[in-house]
């Protein structure tokens, strides 16, 4: 799930209440275990929503499905109730670009871009990853775009390593969408994951001298998502106030994985084919 920078590192539900701490945190081997379970719960979810998706259902219908099989797995949806938002998945299609809120009035169709995220809060940690489907049959551009946005995270996972930097990541994300003539959404980025499902740092996927360029360390665990559109890189927020739209009415494709940092490289918490 993205979200706005300014709100990031505040308390989440349905954790108990209290004070946010601050800092990038390093897990610990026990904490690591248990985010690979509340990553590969989001993962199971997905990869069975990626399969389930038909046209003439509806995005409420995706939603009720994720919701029951968290909880069937004996977690919570993160983002249920997460500053008033009303599902467990975001369900953003074509020119929507996150937060998309579900509906039973949300009819998905062929040929359409569908971003799923969704979070799982267990055992006191969440895992949180987002895909981008292709309903049915779609135009070669978007069957492009959706490939371009997926080599991008990829390409920007592969950076990751101890002694790394963000930028580093953040520069093989831009370069690679850049070079296939799409964008790079910068009002939204990745960010760190574990007690909270928005923790430091923010995982930028373009280069910035705004944010932080933080060295990367053995057990800090990352959000890293790149959100791609086929026109601008500009985006709007509906009269909903969660949903953002782009601006030219292009299409936008998004991935995200749960990565944790290892001494050597990496490893993808929320990795779909280990389910």
């Amino acid at each position: 799930m993205n979200i706005f920078t300014n709100l990031l590192s505040q308390t989440i539900q349905p954790a108990p209440a209290k004070k946010q701490r601050r800092g990038i945190e390093i897990k610990s081997p026990r904490e690591i275990e248990i985010m690979r379970q509340s990553a590969k719960i989001v993962a199971t979810v997905l990869k069975e929503i990626s399969v389930l998706v038909q046209p003439g259902m509806t995005t409420a219908d995706l939603d009720a499905y994720a919701e029951k099989r968290i909880r069937e797995m004996d977690a919570t949806p993160s983002f249920k109730g997460y500053h008033g938002f009303t599902g467990s998945i975001c369900s953003s299609i074509n020119n929507e670009v996150v937060h998309g809120i579900p509906s039973p009035k949300k009819v998905i169709r062929t040929g359409d871009v569908l971003k799923v995220d969704t979070g799982a809060y267990y055992q006191g940690f969440h895992g949180d990853s987002c895909i981008t489907i292709a309903v049915g049959e779609v135009t070669p551009a978007a069957a492009k775009l959706i490939r371009v946005a997926e080599e991008a995270l990829y390409k920007g996972i592969e950076q990751v390593k101890a002694g790394a930097y963000l930028l580093d990541l953040a520069g093989a994300i831009e370069d690679h969408v850049k070079a296939n003539g799409f964008s790079v959404v910068e009002e939204f980025t990745g960010h760190g994951v574990g007690r909270n499902l928005h923790e430091e740092p923010s995982v930028f996927n373009f280069r910035t001298r705004e944010m932080p360029n933080v060295k990367l360390r053995p057990g800090m665990t990352l959000a890293i998502e790149p959100i791609v559109n086929a026109g601008s890189r500009h985006t709007r927020t509906l009269a909903d106030r969660w949903t953002a739209v782009t601006v030219d009415n292009s299409l936008s494709a998004q991935f995200e994985h749960t990565v944790l940092v290892t001494e050597t490289g990496y490893e993808i918490l929320s990795d779909r084919s280990q389910v």
